[in-house]
């Protein structure tokens, strides 16, 4: 029999408990300590580990040393910033540190992003959660593709649009990146996924779509035959109008 998890043998406990059985019956039954059983009844997920603090190491000494060097990088040319070879050189000859390579290494991969950060020259990662209503949203794109016809390598061009929500596309390879094969890739997607999303389809500028862009408000002037296009689309009943937006690859998807 497998050994369980920690939080499976909270929910077996939990469960033998409410059926009637004891404490003591309980610690025989799984073979834990009293407490172990106490804190199971008492909630379904484990407390985490504790987390041991980080052992000394003989770098320990010398790290101010090296995050002193990182900080001078900052400003340094480019051609001037230190190397981990060079910081560890520094440190034995300059230190007499007792330290290897590796231990060098491995700090400074973990440092120098910090340093970076806390400077302002780097960004800080960070992550936007995004929802999406089933239907509501699509994103398109018309990329280049190479395939393989006749035996012989040729340059095409791939529509794709995706369902946001349900991660759903449809695909379809054309010869050409015009307008026409952009629409055509609409009618053939919309078809084959029958109906329009009913909120929104992101876009990026195709100028198949796009006429100009305006200024820093990045407001978009739509070409004739698009807007005619979409505008057909509007009295598809399952959906909404088809409006380029921002870039799509700004949105996560």
């Amino acid at each position: 029999m497998p050994q369980m998890s920690k939080v499976e043998l909270y929910a077996a406990i939990r469960r033998d408990h409410r059926a009637g059985m004891k404490m003591r019956e309980l610690e025989r039954k799984y073979n834990v300590s009293w407490r172990t059983v106490r804190k199971a009844v008492d909630s379904v997920w484990p407390e985490p580990r504790k987390k041991l603090p980080p052992r000394s190491t003989a770098l320990d000494p010398f790290k101010p040393v090296i995050d002193d060097m990182l900080r001078m990088d900052l400003d340094a040319p480019r051609k001037q910033r230190h190397t981990i070879t060079r910081i560890f050189h520094r440190l034995v000859e300059e230190h007499s540190a007792d330290v290897s390579y590796q231990m060098v290494r491995r700090y400074v991969a973990d440092r120098k992003p910090e340093i970076l950060a806390a400077s302002g020259k780097a960004p800080v990662e960070a992550f936007v959660p995004q929802t999406h209503l089933p239907g509501h949203e699509a994103e398109v794109d018309f990329g280049d593709v190479t395939v393989r016809l006749a035996g012989e390598l040729v340059a095409c061009y791939l529509f794709s649009l995706r369902l946001s929500y349900s991660g759903k596309a449809v695909h379809r390879v054309f010869a050409s990146c015009g307008q026409e094969a952009f629409f055509e890739g609409h009618v053939h997607a919309l078809r084959t996924l029958g109906g329009v999303p009913r909120s929104k389809i992101r876009y990026d500028n195709l100028k198949s779509a796009v006429a100009q862009v305006l200024g820093l408000n990045r407001a978009r002037v739509e070409t004739d035959r698009w807007i005619a296009f979409r505008s057909h689309f509007v009295h598809v009943p399952v959906g909404s109008r088809l409006t380029p937006t921002a870039p799509a690859s700004s949105v996560a998807v």
